[in-house]
């Protein structure tokens, strides 16, 4: 039964179905509804777990650690300037592959101080080690906080959850919040085979000379490689088990003749979606979702582009002074391809500015222009900017 809910609140129930048996988190918009939520589940006695109170994302990050690491089903979240302070512990937790799930509330980082949303914060953080998956939208933001807990138990990898801030936090919709005698099929208890057992003493996270090291690095990066198959399997069996699905890595929406496809991720492909039937003159376009930043799809990527004369890549975060960080990755995984399309970088957006249909025409007649645009910020105002920078 559809239930009208805000995104952060139905996260909070997602998280609560999953059985978590600690959670940290410090409060910082707009991720703090999730955890407020959790915490009043908590003591009303719906939910059976251990809510630590923190004094900053640093210690929220470290404590989950070592929750997980002692063996306990682990949750916590954060957003924008909460997310780099847990940077040195986010890098920890994966690279002692650590299963847990923290949600990002995507918000833009300052300075200039902006309480609104882009996707620099996680992006910042695409190096770190975690499994990333995006969501589109509240429900799917929902089916893949159930989906992140199997997939980091059964791999070993910590999973990043990415809804857009306000967008999405904010936002009520009609979502349909599982049973949890659903939930419990879908996923099991869990079970660290690592886990820290003061009767058997062990020591994690020690130094590692140059003989190892590599090797380390080598072993975790082929481990989020792998991780590719079971984002596929847990999707594909988490349809048939709730009849919806999140997309696997990548998911393609248009007509199969099209030669022309904007890629994005996020909630600005419920946008994009929108703004193809405003504009259906304009012809046949393809919309790629990429849910998997990573590990990052390139081959399934490499078959969604098929066929393309033309991608146009939207994102909400850019790398000041390169390029955008999207398009990079999309440029670098399409030119193994025998004929690759002309990829077209746009970023817009930015903290949180209005991204409307309009947009979408300009984005088409970009595609078609040549030379292609290797990046831009599609959505500058020249008037807010000093002369020497337009």
């Amino acid at each position: 039964m559809l239930e009208a809910i805000e995104g952060s609140a139905a996260v909070a129930r997602a998280v609560a179905l999953c059985r978590p048996q600690v959670i940290a988190a410090y409060p910082i918009t707009p991720q703090t509804h999730i955890v407020e939520n959790l915490a009043r589940f908590i003591a009303d006695g719906a939910l059976r777990c251990e809510l630590v109170s923190v004094e900053s994302e640093f210690s929220a990050a470290s404590v989950v650690l070592g929750a997980a690491a002692s063996g306990s089903r682990a949750y916590t979240a954060s957003s924008a300037q909460g997310i780099l302070l847990m940077t040195e512990v986010l890098y920890n937790i994966a690279g002692l592959r650590i299963p847990l799930v923290l949600t990002c509330a995507n918000r833009a980082v300052g300075a200039p101080v902006s309480a609104w949303n882009d996707q620099q914060d996680s992006m910042a953080m695409r190096d770190a080690g975690w499994i990333q998956l995006y969501c589109a939208d509240n429900q799917e933001a929902i089916d893949t906080t159930i989906q992140a807990y199997r997939i980091a138990e059964r791999t070993e990898l910590p999973v990043m959850v990415c809804m857009d801030g306000f967008t999405l936090t904010h936002t009520l919709e009609p979502l349909e919040i599982p049973a949890q005698e659903q939930v419990d099929a879908f996923l099991p208890p869990y079970r660290f085979e690592r886990a820290l057992d003061p009767m058997h003493p062990r020591s994690i996270g020690t130094v590692v000379p140059p003989e190892y090291y590599t090797e380390a690095r080598y072993a975790h990066h082929r481990a989020l490689l792998r991780a590719q198959d079971e984002i596929v399997a847990a999707d594909a069996d988490f349809e048939a088990a709730f009849g919806r699905r999140c997309g696997g890595l990548v998911s393609v929406d248009g007509p199969s003749d099209a030669r022309i496809a904007i890629l994005s991720i996020g909630s600005v492909i419920g946008t994009l979606l929108d703004a193809r039937d405003e504009y259906p003159e304009l012809g046949p376009v393809k919309l790629i979702k990429l849910r998997s930043m990573r590990p990052f799809p390139a081959d399934a990527l490499q078959k969604a582009c098929a066929g393309l004369s033309d991608l146009i890549v939207l994102e909400r975060a850019l790398s000041p002074g390169g390029i955008g960080i999207v398009s990079a990755e999309v440029r670098a995984a399409l030119s193994e391809m025998q004929s690759p399309p002309r990829v077209h970088g746009f970023a817009a957006g930015l903290g949180g500015r209005d991204m409307p249909l309009e947009l979408y025409p300009h984005l088409i007649a970009a595609a078609k222009a040549r030379p292609p645009v290797r990046f831009s910020i599609v959505d500058v105002d020249p008037s807010k900017v000093a002369e020497e920078d337009r």
